[in-house]
């Protein structure tokens, strides 16, 4: 049969990023403390595609992926980028995975567990070089510091949210990056919690007041000293409870130089 998408294109301008998007699918992931963990993720497939050529097969991006879908984790996702691009004729290869991760975690006082789910993100490219991204997604709480200062019991408090995607030299666990922002705000959340925590948790939190610009300074400042993490951008978003608005704030840091090329990476 004729080969219609190599004939050549009616517009004559090269494509940056054609695939598929936003696919369904089973994975399965390196967990820290269990070995496995199945879950699913949402994928999307790019390449690049010439000016001269009208499509690319948006069926292989489906058979590269069921070629795998027993065994992703970040060490099998240059492969995958590689397929991508011998298969789909492409000078360039995109993967983005997201996916909830779960993780048990541990009431402070009782010692009751309950499992918490986080939203996690993959970001990949392969061209010329191999680049990498880790993203998680953290829920706190915060406390504002002028309404504590204002107050002289109790202060207004809300949920927030620590959103961090990393790019790294090695291997960096999910869970060790979950654990490093995990406490930065001015409490931890739980997704189970007896009396004697809430408590706890409560005035931890009152005695902990932070502004958003004081927990994505933390995380930068965290981020900046671990020793495989070699750019990152940080945001936080507070979720206001007395106002109609959210307070907001954003670090990036892109790789040096000398780091990009250890990690095949750059922002």
């Amino acid at each position: 049969m004729e080969d219609i998408r190599r004939k050549p294109s009616e517009g004559g301008a090269a494509i940056d990023k054609v695939g598929v998007k936003n696919l369904s699918y089973p994975i399965v992931l390196l967990d820290k403390a269990r070995r496995k963990q199945h879950t699913v993720a949402r994928i999307s497939m790019y390449v690049d595609l010439p000016r001269e050529h009208r499509g690319t097969y948006m069926g292989r991006f489906v058979r590269i992926l069921s070629r795998y879908h027993s065994e992703i984790d970040l060490h099998k996702v240059g492969a995958i980028l590689r397929d991508m691009r011998k298969e789909l004729e492409a000078d360039s290869a995109h993967l983005e995975m997201e996916f909830p991760y779960f993780i048990e975690k541990t009431a402070p006082v009782s010692g009751v567990r309950g499992l918490m789910d986080y939203r996690c993100r993959v970001v990949a490219q392969l061209s010329d070089r191999f680049r990498l991204r880790l993203g998680v997604v953290v829920p706190v709480a915060t406390v504002c510091p002028c309404s504590k200062e204002m107050v002289e019991a109790g202060a207004h408090n809300q949920r927030a949210e620590i959103a961090v995607t990393v790019e790294f030299r090695g291997f960096l666990w999910l869970e060790d990056l979950i654990d490093l922002v995990e406490d930065c705000g001015s409490s931890e959340v739980y997704s189970l919690l007896e009396r004697e925590d809430e408590q706890h948790v409560t005035t931890r939190a009152l005695e902990n007041p932070a502004f958003v610009e004081d927990v994505v300074r933390k995380v930068a400042r965290r981020l900046d000293e671990h020793p495989l993490v070699t750019g990152y951008e940080v945001a936080v978003e507070s979720f206001e409870s007395i106002h109609h608005h959210d307070a907001y704030a954003y670090i990036c840091r892109v790789p040096n130089a000398g780091d990009s090329q250890k990690t095949g990476g750059g922002w």
